[in-house]
């Protein structure tokens, strides 16, 4: 495990919070704040625990919500190859979370098979449609996990936009059609006066150039050379005419390259906003009112190393409790920091599973069991039985 030098003064007692992100490939983030719970409640069985799962935009982003209390709503909506999938969404109030990837996401894919020139964003759009439909004002769209480099086009369509050839047929779906798109029909488009839609996600990025859309992410997508050059030029193509329908210029705006695109759609035709995921997500699932009074912040993902440093939530999670003046520490499967780097972001020791088991596909496969026996090492350090909180080694 890593610890850090001196921890810093934090109350007696008090709640530990639980506000883990997802292992991914082996649980979702409300099953890792349970086997964390589990193991806690063996180890210290009078300790209170709140559960707070959380998400940073990307996959699982619905799923932290709905743990928290949101309405889960299912909707049958088309996959990023036009297949019908079931997506949920979580609704509160007047208030929506849409997650790109239930609907347009890469684990949507049958087989898992890229189709890196056709796959759509329709799904999110008709998700989006289905929201504005139960009354949702101010909607989160997680734009992370995307299947498609389609520049929005299909959310646009999902709307009710149509995209139109040269003969006035409407195009077929993927980023590659793109380069035959003529003219937009927005007649089909709701009235989004009054309705508020903010990007949940990376700011960085724009839709075209080297580090764009096409160029910068296509190949992530399945996309090789030539996939890539015919899919940059069905985005220039949608770009210009994009703009020009909706008389905004957004291609070169921070989140327009999102999600293959998608965030440029948004900004585009939705009057969208770019937020960093995990600290908008953190104040929809109200982390500071949870957090006040905690004796310990426990978060965690699959991977820990120096990408999650560019944002992901169990950083956010570590620097919001820092400002809350609670220690937090993290669980995760694989630890690829030094503890120089964990203190600077505000994580007082990191433990990891691969401490214990050093079988990294064992650790896929028993993540579960694997946390609860890690909790025992978080329970002597950091909640010693009869003392106040805190490290018992460094």
């Amino acid at each position: 495990m890593s610890s850090a030098d001196s921890p810093p003064d934090h109350p007696p007692g008090g709640h530990v919070l639980l506000a883990p992100d997802k292992f991914k490939g082996s649980l979702t983030a409300p099953e890792v704040a349970r086997h964390l719970a589990a193991g806690l409640r063996r180890a210290r069985p009078h300790a209170p625990i709140v559960e707070l799962p959380v998400a940073d935009g990307g996959d699982g982003t619905a799923e932290a919500v709905i743990a928290a209390g949101w309405r889960r709503v299912e909707v049958e909506v088309r996959g990023p190859t036009g297949r019908p999938v079931t997506a949920s969404l979580a609704v509160d109030g007047r208030r929506a979370v849409v997650e790109l990837a239930e609907a347009s996401g890469l684990r949507r894919l049958p087989g898992g098979r890229p189709s890196p020139l056709n796959a759509t964003s329709l799904g999110t759009g008709q998700m989006l449609a289905h929201a504005l439909r139960l009354g949702a004002r101010r909607i989160v769209l997680g734009v992370g996990g995307a299947a498609c480099t389609d520049g929005g086009a299909g959310l646009v369509q999902g709307l009710g936009g149509r995209l139109l050839d040269a003969l006035g047929k409407d195009l077929p779906p993927g980023g590659a059609a793109l380069r035959s798109l003529h003219r937009l029909d927005l007649r089909g488009m709701p009235d989004l006066s009054g309705v508020r839609v903010i990007i949940a996600g990376d700011p960085e990025g724009t839709l075209l150039g080297r580090n764009g859309s096409a160029a910068g992410q296509a190949r992530r997508r399945g996309a090789g050379r030539e996939e890539i050059r015919v899919l940059d030029a069905g985005l220039r193509r949608w770009a210009d005419l994009a703009e020009a329908a909706s008389r905004t210029a957004a291609r070169d705006r921070p989140g327009a390259g999102a999600a293959g695109g998608v965030g440029f759609a948004a900004l585009a035709f939705l009057g969208a906003t770019v937020e960093p995921g995990i600290g908008l997500m953190l104040d929809l699932l109200g982390f500071v009112g949870k957090a006040k009074g905690a004796r310990l912040v426990v978060t965690g993902e699959g991977c820990l190393d120096v990408q999650s440093l560019r944002g992901r939530a169990p950083i956010g999670v570590a620097r919001a409790a820092a400002r809350a003046g609670v220690p937090a520490i993290a669980a995760v499967g694989r630890r690829g920091l030094t503890g120089e780097q964990a203190r600077k972001a505000r994580l007082q020791a990191v433990y990891a599973l691969t401490d214990i088991e050093p079988d990294a596909a064992r650790c896929m496969r028993q993540a579960g069991p694997l946390l609860e026996q890690l909790t025992v090492a978080i329970a002597d350090e950091w909640l010693p039985r009869g003392r106040p909180a805190g490290p018992a080694r460094m």
